[in-house]
């Protein structure tokens, strides 16, 4: 029986403090986008789904679309149905609506590095 040989791999050694894992974790856990752009589609949801008043869009500053709904809903009122779709559309594009954005400014925020 021949001897056994150990094959031994060095790597490197980086200088790793406390602070860049801590970094690389925080990025991790938010994706990152930091801790608003994490929570930013939730809040919108959260938000939009008080009914009646459409505050998604508020909270994403399309007031325009807000006040459009604000006042389609008025006549979809008598038709439940109708006024059930359109108050869970804008939960939806609000939720759309904030990741959209996320997106767009985490983008261009690296982009530019």
């Amino acid at each position: 029986m021949g001897e056994a040989e150990e094959i031994v791999v060095r790597l490197p050694q980086k200088n790793v403090d406390q602070g860049n894992v801590l970094k690389v974790i925080w990025l991790q856990i938010t994706s990152g986008i930091g801790l608003w752009g994490s929570f930013k589609p939730i809040i919108a949801v959260i938000v939009a789904m008080i009914p009646f008043l459409f505050l998604g869009q508020h909270f994403n500053r399309e007031h325009r679309r807000a006040v459009d709904w604000t006042l389609l809903q008025i006549p979809l009122i008598f038709t439940v149905f109708f006024w059930i779709g359109l108050y869970l559309w804008s939960i939806f594009d609000a939720w759309m609506v904030a990741t959209e954005s996320v997106k767009t400014a985490h983008n261009e925020r690296h982009s530019a590095t």
